[in-house]
């Protein structure tokens, strides 16, 4: 099947690599020369494992290309993919201006029949928005799906492979048939296509979404709770995720949670629900919480140095707002670093990929130097931190950390260490919840 991807973004990049994997033609079309011309040397613009080896594959085998010209993208697609981005208003709704700039020029240059899909995480209504602007400006039969994507990064490859379930929101039959058979591909094992209207499938991204946010934070709160009574929150966690009817997924508490989606669509669902004249009161404390819960590992950094960090070096390991990708969007590592740098200490941090994209949010200066290998941002550190929990981070060299730390403490913002064996090494630790 031709297929075009209008966007080449996370999702948009993933996604047509991914169409271009099973057979599929597919045109990935974005407004960035240059992002286009890195494209089609190989050179992949976001971090996400698997990603490079498949996009230069399919372009080498002819499947997947890459243009400009939104006319060329689309004049023999029978499907177009719309994977735009939709950030954050300033009253927390989605930003839909792309979406309906690009829906109209496809609109004005459009001959045949097409089906049209939102692929971006957009707000409930979306889809009957964009057939309103076809309707409108031409009489060719266009069909308007929305098919919200389900991808984790740091494994978006293997999700888009691989999917839990594909959610198809249509009341076209024919619009239907052709996307089942376009996916038929990934759930040859059984995983589920669900089918049900538009404004259902829209509404259903973001509600799995919240739901995460809500888990983690509930967590967060948990963990909170545990530092002041002397539980364990480990513990807790493995309690309560052996409960069939709970399960022990994101149910790790940490220093609160970032990234491209679940800041933006908890902002969206409430405000949807404000527009609807609903109040969100749970999501609203999620976003309380989760505000709170980045400021909890300077809190335990104040508490043990008596209030007073001034002239302090740290050690920061992890950037990114989660491991296996190198996005620092509302990531909590901003935040922590920008607290203690207020505070007049020190940082040298480090991030196996993120370094490139913090230091245009944070450049470094005389208070903040970047270390590309973690070791060497503990030479001369106090302390070290920790802020996501990479893999490399998780067996350090304790005698190294033992002999390079000016004081032997850690606070680890991800409990990725175990709090007895590094007391057993002489480190005052702090984690999240734990005794």
């Amino acid at each position: 099947m031709n297929v075009a991807i209008i966007g080449t973004g996370y999702v948009g990049l993933v996604t047509g690599a991914g169409f271009a994997e099973t057979g599929n033609h597919v045109t990935c079309m974005d407004i960035a020369q240059e992002k286009i011309d890195a494209l089609k040397k190989g050179v992949i613009p976001i971090y996400e494992p698997g990603l490079e080896e498949i996009v230069r594959f399919n372009v080498q085998e002819g499947r997947l290309q890459f243009t400009t010209d939104i006319q060329e993208a689309v004049v023999n697609a029978k499907v177009i993919f719309l994977a735009l981005p939709t950030p954050q208003g300033a009253d927390g709704a989605a930003d839909l201006s792309r979406v309906m700039t690009v829906a109209k020029q496809l609109a004005k240059i459009v001959t045949e029949p097409k089906v049209i899909v939102n692929k971006s995480t957009v707000p409930v209504g979306t889809a009957e928005k964009v057939k309103a602007i076809f309707d409108k400006e031409t009489k060719i039969k266009v069909e308007v799906v929305s098919n919200p994507e389900f991808l984790k990064e740091g494994a978006a490859v293997q999700d888009f492979l691989k999917p839990d379930r594909i959610v198809i929101g249509s009341s076209s039959p024919e619009a239907i048939e052709v996307m089942e058979e376009l996916y038929e591909p990934f759930v040859r094992t059984g995983n589920p296509i669900y089918i049900m209207d538009e404004k259902s499938a829209e509404l259903t991204k973001y509600a799995a979404n919240a739901m995460l946010a809500v888990r983690i934070s509930f967590m967060n709160e948990i963990a909170n709770i545990c530092d002041r009574v002397g539980a364990d929150v480990d513990n807790v966690r493995k309690g309560i995720g052996s409960d069939g009817r709970i399960g022990p997924q994101f149910l790790f508490p940490g220093v609160g949670f970032g990234g491209s989606c679940f800041p933006k669509d908890v902002s969206a669902i409430i405000k949807t629900a404000e527009d609807n004249g609903y109040e969100f009161k749970t999501l609203k404390a999620v976003q309380e919480v989760n505000y709170k819960q980045k400021k909890v590992l300077v809190e335990k950094i104040l508490t043990h140095y008596n209030g007073n960090i001034s002239g302090k070096t740290f050690a920061v390991w992890g950037l990114s707002f989660k491991p296996k990708t190198d996005d620092i969007r509302d990531a909590p590592s901003v935040e922590v670093i920008a607290a203690l740098l207020e505070h007049g200490a020190k940082v040298q941090a480090s991030d196996p990929v993120a370094i490139p994209g913090m230091m245009k949010v944070l450049p470094e200066s005389d208070s903040l130097q970047y270390r590309r290998k973690n070791m060497k941002a503990l030479e001369g550190a106090d302390a070290l931190i920790i802020v996501t929990e990479w893999n490399e981070f998780r067996n350090p060299d304790i005698d190294l950390l033992v002999s390079t730390l000016k004081d032997k403490v850690i606070f680890d913002g991800r409990n990725i260490y175990d709090p007895e064996k590094m007391r057993e090494h002489g480190f005052a630790y702090y984690g999240i919840g734990r005794r």
